[in-house]
């Protein structure tokens, strides 16, 4: 026990922790939100520059917690919420939520700022504005509450955004359409307006987001609250539900709704018909912030699940739904990245396929030896990936604004016309393919490879060639996308659009600045991303053990003896799975979109099998055709038989006439007895007394 107490007290938060700056970080883009529209009133060039200086005021908030969280210390700080039922409001600002907070806020920062080039001239601004920062807030609640419920209420609000601003442009403009027109996938139209796909996220993500609130109030049933400290302390709910068989269910719901906000299968659809929004909405929302809000979610319920394992509670089956959801998720949006022809759409796939990275990582942790390892792997990539597909998107929304076009095949040799934009696509684009030893997306690539390969898992062997897999698919799509846009000659479009005066020109400097800063992070961190990558690893070391009382040995294997000094602690086989990877990945994709040594549309018809894969892929492997004629095609279709051969005739012609007949009938019966003749109402009453007596004699 005295050894329990000393580990608290060293957890405790430093003594210039303000608990106040936990509040501010989503109080401030709340409260920033309500005003907009007031400041709009006075002037819409004004509310960029107030936008940007709220998402900084937030980000310096989320800024001054960081010392103390990398100290390993904590700040949980509750007000009563709702009396009656003892109910709490609550911050914890440990050190997952403190770098989670960061990581939000200063992407968000940044995209803000890109945002007052992008939106130039957008007669819609200041609710363009309202949208975002509202999305912000409703992000930072997420992060830094310290209960389900209070996560809940975050959860719905970025979903509310999300749907606001896919749908931004709702006059359904041609323009502002995914996918190709003239295009159908089992009968249906492959083309989708910005209010369609709105609804069509906000519709797939409450199927998720219905999963998680019954698995809260599952829990809430048993544990008599939501708090997570609380869940921890007191683990007798988690022993009664795990003899009733109702332990692994209720992580299992609450998964789901990771699942629907993360877009991971079955759940992943709506993600790509999402890019109908601003590309700055794509940035900030489909790429470094909302979509991770699963991946937060299992991050901080998974230590919760693995500590109830140390009580003799087993939930396995939790970690093995979360690692195959993932690898599944990987591989099938990653196939799909190579054959659209869409920018933003490739870039949509690609991260709902890096997610999926995330989610194998720490699915693999709750069934490896040592927990913090994939743990740690799962969030760097979070990190990782949010600078460097935040820098692609942006980047594709530069290309997009200066050619008009959001397909690839209307771009082409723009490299010496945009040669900021080339150079900083082709820096986080190798931190998204995992180039070797100088971007981050390397190292927490390769720490998700060795998680895999030494969980221990029965289940090791498929994830990691799964994962491995991915890998090479991804620097191939990542190539090919660089390659279609600045590589070979310009396009039809493109020369066209220099026919009519139009020159091609490098993106604004409020635009490419902020691509630009994550792209040279993207580098510069990798540089040193074996020591960043094993300071975050002794963090969550700490805070693992700490907060879960969860320890783990020392990272690295014996393996890693054979490798130079500066690689020690890597896993060897995992690196040359990395270096295999890339460079097969590259050099496929340098073959035919860079070096152009070969024609793809030639060797996709090359022979019948080449063919038929790129078909199925190119339609999405028909999943998406599927979901749409089960569950609106059929749905409808029902809906109007019940429509013209229930209501019409039973219950139109048949009941409601028949009803109509029997009235008018009756009417007529009672039309005939009022003759106007007073002796037959006498004779009438009098025969009715007479009955009324006789009863009574009776």
């Amino acid at each position: 026990m005295a050894s329990e107490s000393a580990a608290a007290a060293s957890f405790l938060p430093p003594i210039d922790a303000v608990p106040e700056a936990a509040w501010l970080v989503w109080v401030i883009p709340f409260a920033a939100a309500l005003i907009m529209p007031a400041i709009g009133r006075a002037s819409h060039r004004v509310t960029g520059y107030a936008a940007v200086g709220f998402a900084l005021m937030s980000a310096l908030s989320a800024f001054s917690l960081l010392p103390m969280a990398l100290a390993g210390g904590e700040i949980h700080d509750q007000i009563m919420w709702i009396e009656a039922i003892g109910l709490k409001a609550g911050v914890l600002a440990d050190p997952l939520s403190v770098i989670m907070a960061n990581v939000v806020a200063w992407i968000s920062f940044l995209i803000m700022i890109y945002s007052t080039g992008y939106m130039k001239g957008d007669r819609s601004v200041v609710r363009f504005w309202f949208w975002m920062l509202f999305f912000i807030g409703s992000m930072q609640l997420i992060v830094l509450s310290d209960n389900l419920l209070q996560v809940f209420f975050g959860w719905e609000g970025v979903g509310l955004a999300s749907y606001a601003l896919i749908s931004f442009w709702y006059r359904d403009k041609k323009k502002d359409h995914v996918g190709q027109e003239d295009r159908r996938v089992l009968g249906l139209m492959d083309y989708y307006a910005p209010t369609h796909a709105g609804m069509k996220a906000f519709i797939m993500t409450k199927v998720g987001d219905v999963m998680m609130i019954a698995g809260m109030l599952l829990i809430f049933l048993y544990a008599g609250t939501f708090g997570f400290k609380e869940l921890v302390g007191d683990t007798a709910w988690a022993v009664e539900m795990s003899a009733q068989g109702l332990l692994v269910p209720a992580f299992v719901l609450l998964f789901g709704g990771a699942i629907g906000k993360s877009a991971q299968f079955p759940l992943n659809e709506w993600l790509l018909e999402a890019m109908t929004g601003p590309t700055a909405v794509s940035a900030l929302i489909h790429a470094a912030t909302m979509v991770k809000a699963g991946v937060f979610l299992v991050a901080r319920l998974g230590p919760i699940v693995f500590a109830l394992g140390a009580a003799g509670i087993l939930a396995d089956q939790f970690f093995e739904i979360v690692a195959w959801v993932g690898a599944i998720t990987a591989l099938l949006l990653a196939t799909q990245g190579m054959t659209n022809p869409e920018i933003k759409k490739v870039l949509a796939y690609s991260t709902g396929s890096q997610i999926g990275y995330m989610m194998m990582a720490l699915g693999v942790a709750g069934l490896s030896y040592q927990y913090v390892d994939g743990y740690t792997a799962g969030f760097f990539h979070l990190i990782s990936h949010a600078m460097f597909k935040a820098s692609l998107f942006m980047a594709a929304g530069s290309l997009l604004h200066v050619v008009g076009s959001r397909f690839m095949t209307d771009m082409g040799g723009l490299r010496k016309h945009m040669k900021k934009t080339y150079a900083f696509m082709w820096a986080a684009g190798l931190g998204l393919m995992g180039a070797p030893f100088i971007t981050t997306g390397f190292w927490s690539k390769d720490a998700i490879f060795a998680a895999v390969y030494e969980s221990g898992s029965e289940w090791a062997l498929p994830l990691y060639v799964i994962a491995v897999l991915t890998a090479v698919i991804t620097a191939f799509y990542t190539t090919r996308m660089i390659g279609m846009v600045f590589f070979g000659p310009k396009s039809e479009h493109v020369q066209k659009m220099e026919e009519e005066g139009h020159r091609v020109h490098e993106a604004s400097v409020s635009m490419w600045v902020p691509y630009g800063i994550l792209a040279a992070l993207t580098i510069g961190l990798g540089i040193i991303g074996l020591s960043a990558e094993e300071g975050l690893h002794h963090l969550f070391e700490v805070y693992l053990a700490e907060s879960f009382g969860i320890h783990g040995a020392e990272k690295g294997t014996e393996m890693a003896s054979i490798l130079p000094g500066f690689l020690q602690g890597l896993n060897p086989v995992a690196l040359g799975s990395s270096l295999a990877a890339f460079a097969t990945g590259i050099g496929l994709g340098y073959v035919f979109y860079i070096g152009r040594h070969a024609d793809p549309a030639k060797f996709v018809n090359s022979n019948i099998f080449f063919y038929a894969i790129h078909k199925v892929i190119l339609n999405r492997w028909y999943l998406n055709a599927i979901i749409y004629w089960c569950f609106v095609v059929a749905p409808l279709w029902l809906a109007r038989g019940v429509s013209r051969y229930f209501e019409k005739t039973a219950i139109d012609y048949g009941m409601n006439n028949g009803l109509q007949k029997a009235v008018g009938w009756s009417a007529k019966v009672v039309q005939g007895t009022q003759t106007g003749v007073s002796q037959s109402y006498l004779f009438v009453f009098g025969a009715g007394l007479l009955f009324v007596v006789l009863m009574l004699m009776m």
